[in-house]
């Protein structure tokens, strides 16, 4: 197993295009990797230094509003390909809806109904998207990725038809 960690090489993998700061590789990892695999504002911020600090990124030029770019160095490109080339272990899901869902028995059924709706309209609204995705990709990697984005907003939207609101 590789040393980094997936929020890290995935961050190495968003700089090989090219310097970016912090803000663009939130808003690029929110496009490219969609909700199979999220990366938060805070994470971002928190492990853009230490990699810097590991001399796998090293420090670009100064933007607009003191943002800083990151620049992948050598020593990042071959990290990062040594972590692809890693066993990646399980996935391991991270939902906020299903942990509401375990715990929606302490909701009144007017709430729950709410929560199941909502979820609906969102994943129909992610389905869509991927959909969209999956047909415009050129890719074949990023037009898999976009199809297993629906297939799970497919299986979350049938999930959702078997809870019990009343």
């Amino acid at each position: 197993m590789s040393d980094l960690n997936a929020t890290a090489a995935a961050l190495l993998g968003l700089l090989h295009d090219g310097p970016k700061t912090g803000g663009q590789l939130v808003a690029e990892a929110g496009e490219r990797f969609g909700a199979f695999f999220s990366v938060t504002r805070s994470q971002v911020y928190r492990e853009l230094p230490a990699l810097a600090d590991q001399g796998l990124l090293r420090l670009g030029k100064q933007g607009p509003r003191s943002s800083q770019q990151y620049v992948l160095t050598a020593a990042g490109k071959k990290a990062f390909k040594n972590w692809l080339l890693s066993e990646p272990g399980p996935d391991h899901l991270r939902s906020p809806l299903i942990l509401r869902l375990v715990h929606a028995g302490s909701l009144t059924a007017k709430q729950r109904e709410s929560l199941v709706a909502t979820a609906r309209t969102t994943y129909g609204a992610e389905q869509e998207s991927a959909r969209t995705a999956s047909k415009t990709a050129e890719d074949p990697y990023a037009k898999a990725v976009a199809e297993f984005g629906l297939a799970h907003a497919k299986a979350v939207l049938k999930f959702l038809d078997a809870i019990p609101t009343a």
